[in-house]
């Protein structure tokens, strides 16, 4: 068991019979009352998202988890293949599993593996990717008191707001947890 106050992004735990995973937490504390604390989860079973409340004091189950480290290597219409880096052994993930981040992949780059006994739970994703921009518009000179954004596409397939600057061919980097643009790269 573990305290509800360790509930960290990123940490796996279970509550009736499901494994969550912790996308925000939050802790609360309002006046004389005891704190809350609120955690933003996915459910790796089915991938939903909900939000929890706790009271401070509460335990949840702790799940043994391990972390492998992985390289992707391609995917076909229902899963993506990836192979250990230190046993060259391949794994199979359904694309179910992974959800949205499938379209963060890229052929070669290295992952991180979530796994609970043999099992495959979670594709842990760097904060930040870098991708090439393959089309966008040309940007139109004159509005730049403000931050104004046009629409690019980039090599994945992603559909992003950039600003006016970006041509095609530039690299820039994305941050996968909301899939917006970060910054160029040069």
């Amino acid at each position: 068991m573990i305290g509800v106050t360790e509930l960290r992004s990123g940490t796996i735990f279970e509550e009736s019979g499901n494994l969550y995973q912790v996308l925000f937490y939050e802790h609360i504390k309002m006046g004389r009352g005891s704190a809350n604390i609120k955690v933003k989860v996915k459910n790796l079973k089915n991938g939903a998202t909900t939000e929890k409340s706790f009271i401070n004091g509460a335990k949840v189950n702790d799940v043994s988890v391990f972390k492998r480290d992985v390289q992707y290597l391609y995917k076909d219409s229902s899963k993506a293949y990836f192979m250990d880096t230190k046993s060259f052994e391949q794994i199979k993930i359904p694309l179910t599993t992974i959800g949205n981040d499938a379209i963060f992949l890229k052929e070669g780059e290295s992952f991180n593996l979530s796994f609970l006994d043999k099992e495959p739970l979670t594709l842990n994703l760097s904060p930040k990717m870098d991708f090439v921009v393959s089309e966008t518009g040309p940007g139109i000179k004159g509005n730049s008191a403000t931050n104004v954004y046009k629409d690019a596409t980039l090599s994945n397939g992603l559909k992003v707001k950039v600003p006016l600057f970006i041509k095609t061919g530039d690299k820039v980097r994305i941050d996968t947890r909301t899939g917006e643009y970060s910054q160029k790269i040069s």
